[in-house]
């Protein structure tokens, strides 16, 4: 039988326990781990603590006002929680994977780890559950700390409904986390510099949030006729726009927050 047809032994999860909890200890007692976790609530925070306060001055009646807590953009800022978010995320998440797999090679610990009874499934796959547990906790962490304060300065209860498209939204926000995780690791994967790949990890993030909007339009731009004849024509149109922009992570983080928690949408890509 020749090599390429043998067939492993046993599950190819096993040790997956061990490299999880290794991983999940590794990034919960770093000081990159707590950088970023100040960072975040910081930036988190600003938006906010401005939401509130325009919010305690809202007299008109609201069903979803513990809502507004995420989706307000202050004045003063011009920037909400969600948006906010949606630039912190990519970050923390690239800064727990860039370097999952090539600091186990420049360390010379990579090998020592293979010659275990340990398949490299249950090493790329525990690696990336004790990153994203790791930023699950993180956004639980910060998730609690805008409801907590949302308690104490509008002095309300959320209702039901709030509270589960809430937990909704922490369930998309760990899934886009999770997105940017697995490309931090993969770039990880083929580069054995740890600078070049959270570079190359950076750059993407970077050309889906700067460039990919303008290079969308652009194309979508090129498609419009000089005279539309009909309203199909004006509907294929913003049905091109909107599939080029969805191509983005952000864009689907964005669109998936937005049918969360503002239930009064009825649309996207308006």
């Amino acid at each position: 039988m020749p090599p390429s047809a043998v067939r492993r032994k046993g599950s190819p999860f096993t040790g997956l326990g061990p490299v999880f909890m290794k991983e999940l200890s590794r990034h919960l007692s770093s000081a990159r781990m707590m950088v970023l976790m100040l960072f975040v609530i910081v930036f988190g925070a600003l938006p906010v603590g401005f939401s509130l306060q325009d919010l305690r001055n809202v007299v008109v009646s609201d069903p979803y006002l513990f809502l507004r807590i995420f989706t307000g953009a202050p004045e003063r800022v011009g920037l909400s929680f969600v948006d906010a978010l949606n630039f912190v995320i990519p970050l923390m998440a690239i800064g727990l994977g860039f370097d999952a797999i090539n600091s186990e090679f420049n360390r010379r610990t990579l090998s020592r780890v293979l010659s275990q009874p340990l398949y490299r499934d249950a090493l790329l796959l525990g690696k990336f559950l004790g990153g994203l547990t790791t930023l699950a906790l993180a956004l639980v962490a910060l998730w609690l700390i805008v409801l907590g304060a949302g308690l104490l300065l509008l002095g309300l209860p959320p209702r039901g409904v709030e509270v589960a498209r809430g937990l909704g939204f922490l369930v998309v926000a760990i899934a886009y986390g999770g997105v940017w995780l697995a490309v931090a690791m993969l770039f990880s994967v083929i580069f054995r510099s740890t600078a070049t790949s959270a570079l190359c990890a950076l750059g993407l993030w970077l050309f889906f949030f700067l460039l990919w909007p303008m290079i969308a339009q652009a194309i979508t731009q090129g498609f419009v006729p000089a005279q539309f004849r009909s309203v199909d024509e004006v509907l294929s149109l913003e049905a091109l726009s909107s599939a080029l922009q969805r191509l983005s992570p952000g864009t689907l983080f964005g669109e998936a927050v937005l049918g969360l928690l503002q239930p009064e949408t009825k649309a996207f890509g308006e």
